[in-house]
């Protein structure tokens, strides 16, 4: 049994990548991050507005960003049998948000989309960068996730995680 994918697209929200690389970039992640156990993840593209709502709700942030994960299960959760798929989460894009965020780091807007959902389904995975060397782990293994995938052009240090702020907030 292989992973499976919740996805949805909010009316009037432009897609940055194809389902088909959604999906291949989400199985990439997961085969290399969850233990050879199947996952169950939902991807949903969102308007600034919802993401803001999102953020405000779950973070009590009351600004837009570019994504949030909403963790379910670990793929290492005791409780579940062998074999049985691990409800991973949610994870949760602003196109149009990542779009600007490319325009401003150099970036194409598939590969900055790439890079926030693998940045979102690590955090899944636990994954963080709220300490620097949490920070330190997580940018290397984006890294080499995406030096795995079809990027438009190489992703390096300067294109990881950009929550560094969060390090000092």
């Amino acid at each position: 049994m292989g992973n499976e994918y919740d996805l949805s697209c909010e009316e009037g929200v432009r897609p940055l990548i194809t389902e088909e690389e959604l999906r291949a970039d989400c199985d990439l992640v997961l085969e290399r991050e969850a233990g050879g156990r199947p996952c169950m993840v939902s991807v949903s593209l969102v308007s600034e507005e919802r993401i803001r709502a999102l953020n405000d709700a779950w973070r009590d942030v009351d600004a837009a960003t570019d994504v949030i994960s909403l963790e379910c299960e670990r793929p290492d959760d005791p409780s579940l049998a062998p074999g049985e798929p691990c409800e991973l989460g949610d994870v949760v894009l602003a196109p149009a948000f990542i779009a600007r965020q490319a325009a401003a780091f150099g970036t194409t807007e598939a590969d900055e989309f790439r890079l926030l959902l693998t940045h979102g389904l690590l955090h899944l995975l636990g994954y963080d960068h709220l300490e620097e060397d949490e920070a330190q782990q997580m940018e290397a293994r984006e890294e080499e996730l995406l030096a795995l995938m079809p990027c438009d052009e190489p992703i390096t240090g300067v294109v990881l995680t950009r929550h560094r702020e969060d390090v000092e907030a």
